[in-house]
């Protein structure tokens, strides 16, 4: 009797002489990508950005969590290589899928990466291999999107070729989780390839939760992120109600985390930022419309979200004029924090981004002065930004600000040379209290 495809890969997995490609080398794909190859697997990474392929050349990484050196011992031990050339997923037996899923301008999703990918595997791909989709995405993408894509190929999903959804769950900056220690959703379109799925991860994470369908994998990872989605939502609106009434909200929230049960801390911001909580619960507004049903919820906390940045521009427009008597047009703002998140370079959807945006639309002359972040990359939406220059420390003194705007809270970041300035200081994070300084000419937004 024939074996499937399912026991033929399970085996060549417990052998450790499976071979797997990683498709997207970005900040999800290039850390699993080596911890696969530290976990023994023969790992290849595909990108259609030359630029990260140099980079890897050079074994020189360019993600927080991936070490320069384990790139060159990878490399050196012939586990880990990299290409442009996709003819080279013909001979993997498992495909990983870690592209980006945006938003169309219309907030509807965006699954041209996914499906141009998908498009490309199928191209190349041979009987009895994996393929794995950890795009964040709506339930019902994997079996409606790829499946019939991939059986272009002539090859029949199931039998000849068998495909999985797992959610990536990376947390940029976060030292004590990273991909091998994270607990791995997997999930099979049918129990052939749930089984592969489970002996794949099996090896390259220390915890694996399969669950009974990819629609369900899909719709746990669309439901992590809108829970943190509505909880900052509804602290950014606390926040405003808060200051309006004397009030501060992050004594409030402290003091409320000291209850023992039935309160999860969460802190307000300038806005959100990252490739995840801002985007994907726009992915199930635009599927529960397909069934009639509305999501009021969800939008509403995307909309208070999204006018984070007007409130605080309004809060620095309120400073300026009370503490300089000058409007925007005349004022020389400084953003501290470029990136999305603290301690990391990550720019996708930053906040701080659009409110260097909206005060340069309101004719501020606007810096900004990240450790992370010495010049801005190129971003799809800010394309005129594209290598912006950070304003170093040393030459903060003589740039002659009229505010400074904390928008991310770099450890890294000298606060108590900013509060030295003298110039009013918006703090979107806290971060001047919570590092003990004064905080005379500190305006919390």
């Amino acid at each position: 009797m024939a074996r499937s495809a399912s026991d033929t890969l399970i085996e060549k997995l417990s052998r450790k002489s499976a071979r797997i490609g990683v498709i997207g080398l970005g900040y999800v794909g290039l850390p699993l990508a080596v911890t696969c190859a530290k976990r023994g697997l023969t790992t290849v990474g595909f990108d259609i950005d030359q630029s990260k392929i140099d980079k890897l050349d050079r074994h020189s990484s360019y993600i927080e969590a991936v070490e320069s050196a384990d790139l060159a011992d990878l490399h050196g031990a012939q586990k880990l290589g990299w290409t442009t050339d996709f003819a080279g997923l013909s001979d993997v037996d498992v495909i990983v899928i870690c592209v980006p899923t945006p938003l169309s301008k219309n907030r509807d999703p965006d699954l041209s990466y996914v499906e141009n990918t998908t498009r490309e595997v199928a191209r190349h791909i041979s009987s009895g291999t994996l393929v794995v989709l950890e795009s964040t995405t709506y339930p019902g993408t994997t079996v409606e999107v790829l499946k019939p894509i991939l059986e272009t190929s002539g090859l029949s999903c199931g039998t000849d070729i068998l495909i999985g959804f797992s959610p990536e769950r990376e947390d940029p900056g976060n030292a004590t989780y990273r991909t091998a220690t994270i607990p791995k959703i997997v999930a099979g379109d049918g129990e052939d390839a749930k089984a592969a799925m489970v002996a794949f991860y099996e090896i390259a994470v220390d915890k694996v939760v399969p669950v009974s369908t990819t629609q369900t994998a899909e719709a746990i990872k669309i439901t992590e992120n809108i829970f943190r989605a509505v909880n900052i939502a509804l602290v950014n609106e606390l926040k405003v109600i808060f200051d309006a009434m004397g009030v501060d909200i992050w004594e409030v929230i402290d003091g409320a985390a000291t209850k023992p049960f039935g309160f999860m801390p969460f802190y307000p911001g300038p806005g959100l930022g990252g490739h995840c909580i801002p985007i994907d619960p726009f992915y199930l507004t635009w599927k529960a419309r397909e069934f009639d049903l509305s999501t009021r919820f969800i939008e509403l906390a995307g909309e208070i979200n999204s006018n984070m940045p007007l409130y605080v521009v309004s809060r620095l427009r309120e400073v300026l004029d009370r503490a300089a008597g000058i409007g925007l047009s005349r004022a020389k703002v400084l953003i501290v924090g470029i990136a999305y998140k603290k301690n990391v370079s990550d720019m996708r959807e930053s906040p701080s981004v659009r409110l260097m945006e909206l005060l340069m639309e309101q004719g501020a002359t606007v810096e900004y002065l990240d450790p992370h972040v010495p010049s801005i990359p190129p971003m799809r939406e800010y394309p005129h930004l594209k290598g912006k220059q950070a304003t170093a420390p040393g030459d903060l003194a003589k740039a002659g600000f009229d505010a400074i705007l904390i928008s991310t809270d770099h450890d890294a970041v000298d606060y108590a040379a900013l509060t030295g300035l003298g110039v009013p200081i918006i703090d979107t994070r806290n971060a001047i209290q919570k590092r003990g300084l004064a905080l005379d000419n500190v305006t919390k937004a």
